[in-house]
């Protein structure tokens, strides 16, 4: 929560007040650019193999820290406290790989010139990356971009979103403690209008953002009218394909973890679940079984399979969406009422009866919501995903994987899919989407490369 004079965070599962903390001035925040961009032209200096000890050593300190980060996030968006220390993990993973594999990717590359001579090709860092990043998993947002952009030669500047505050300070901290030079990471405690300011400002070279299409339509204009290169990693809908060979337990496993894990506030995660006719019944049955026992409440408690959504309004916003769809046809399988009682909460919710027009349909819904929707055949599924706006990821469900495969590879439009499985990011994986889900790679060596002067040197 956020007002002129200064930031709260609130923990949704009491609706306690937990911190305040007060907004930088233009002067503080153009001062921290400055100071961004003054370590900057030191960093770049430094040789990848050098910056990938510092890498190396922010992962182990992720680690050092796990427990005391993963009960901050809880305390702060509401995840369960162990899938905080799950995506602790994930973090010093993508540390590790980075580190290991940085150096030999930003690698100077020499070629032959048609006419004889020779030439080099080198990255060199763009400078000052500012990051605007959301609240669902607050030390991967930044980490993504942030660890990327400092192989690179980057520095790197950090507006996280305000219910997050102690978790972006708290990571500022651990890079400090990991030997990042001073100044060289920056989390800018503003508000959008000042946010505006920083895009436009001349030492900042390169804008990312992870937020909803109508954020990055916003950002990447702005961006855009300064010729400043972006990244975008935006919402989605993604569709999980149950084919009429699947293993139907094993879906109906993979599917409710993939609908309800962090809450369901996950931009790659399972949303539409597209099931051939033949197999619709069985997997409606067992699945809608299955989601009614996700037990929402505290996060801190481990008998607890979801805990409260971050915010309230956001939580207004996925009930919005069920009625809204309702009164347009679909049809409640379970869940779809607001609890009365503290916190905000919402129980696991499946509807069908899903056409074009409703929200369920067309839209994110970021929450605990399923979407069941029934298709003839396989051509028809991936017709349906298709559909949609967005592109980001997605599943198949087949106990053929080569057919799997090459669908997936031929006619899936999105950037990531899934064979039989739910995954978020991999360290080695490129992660990003198509259409209205943005655009740009990162992780697996692809994010190295978003914001650098690729050069070419040429020799007689």
């Amino acid at each position: 929560m956020a007002d002129e004079k200064n930031i709260k965070t609130i923990n949704p599962a009491t609706e306690e007040i937990l911190k305040t903390y007060e907004w930088m001035s233009d002067t503080e925040m153009d001062q921290a650019i400055e100071e961004c961009h003054d370590a900057y032209l030191k960093w770049r200096l430094v040789t990848p193999k050098d910056r990938a000890k510092i890498i190396s050593k922010i992962g182990e300190k992720l680690i050092a820290h796990k427990e005391e980060f993963a009960q901050l996030m809880t305390s702060e968006m509401g995840k369960l406290v162990e899938q905080g220390k799950q995506e602790m993990e994930l973090c010093a993973a993508i540390c590790e790989y980075t580190a290991k594999n940085g150096p030999e990717a930003l690698q100077d590359k020499e070629r032959e010139l048609p006419e004889g001579g020779k030439g080099l090709i080198t990255y060199s860092p763009l400078g000052v990356i500012y990051g605007i990043q959301p609240w669902n998993f607050p030390c991967y947002q930044a980490i993504r971009y942030s660890i990327a952009n400092l192989m690179a030669g980057n520095g790197v500047l950090l507006k996280h979103a305000e219910n997050v505050t102690g978790s972006a300070l708290l990571l500022e901290k651990i890079y400090r403690e990991a030997g990042v030079p001073e100044n060289l990471f920056k989390v800018l405690l503003i508000t959008h209008d000042q946010s505006d300011q920083v895009i436009e400002n001349d030492l900042v070279r390169g804008v990312t953002l992870t937020g909803s299409a109508k954020a990055g339509k916003t950002i990447a204009k702005k961006a855009g009218e300064k010729l400043k290169k972006t990244v975008l990693e935006l919402g989605s809908n993604d569709a999980y394909i149950v084919l009429e060979d699947a293993d139907i337990p094993k879906a109906v496993e993979t599917c409710v973890n993939g609908r309800v894990y962090n809450n369901g506030e996950t931009c790659v995660a399972a949303k539409r679940f597209i099931v051939t006719d033949k197999v619709y019944e069985e997997f409606k049955k067992a699945f809608v079984d299955q989601m009614k026992k996700v037990k929402y409440g505290d996060p801190t408690k481990e008998d607890s399979d979801i805990g409260p959504m971050a915010r309230k309004d956001l939580r207004d916003s996925v009930h919005e969406q069920v009625q809204e769809s309702v009164k347009k046809g679909a049809k409640i399988l379970c869940g779809g009422e607001l609890p009365d009682e503290k916190g905000y909460f919402y129980p696991a919710t499946v509807l069908e009866n899903l056409e074009p027009g409703q929200p369920a349909y067309d839209d994110e819904i970021f929450g605990p919501v399923a979407s069941l929707i029934r298709a003839k055949d396989a051509e028809d599924a991936l017709r349906i995903a298709n559909s949609s706006r967005f592109g980001l990821g997605g599943a198949i469900f087949s106990k053929d994987e080569e057919k799997a495969k090459d669908l997936a590879k031929h006619y899936f439009d999105t950037g990531m899919v899934f064979i039989n499985s739910f995954g978020l990011a991999k360290p080695n994986m490129p992660f990003g989407g198509v259409k209205d889900s943005g655009y740009g790679r990162e992780h697996g060596g692809f994010g190295l490369h978003e914001f650098v002067n690729t050069k070419a040197v040429m020799f007689a």
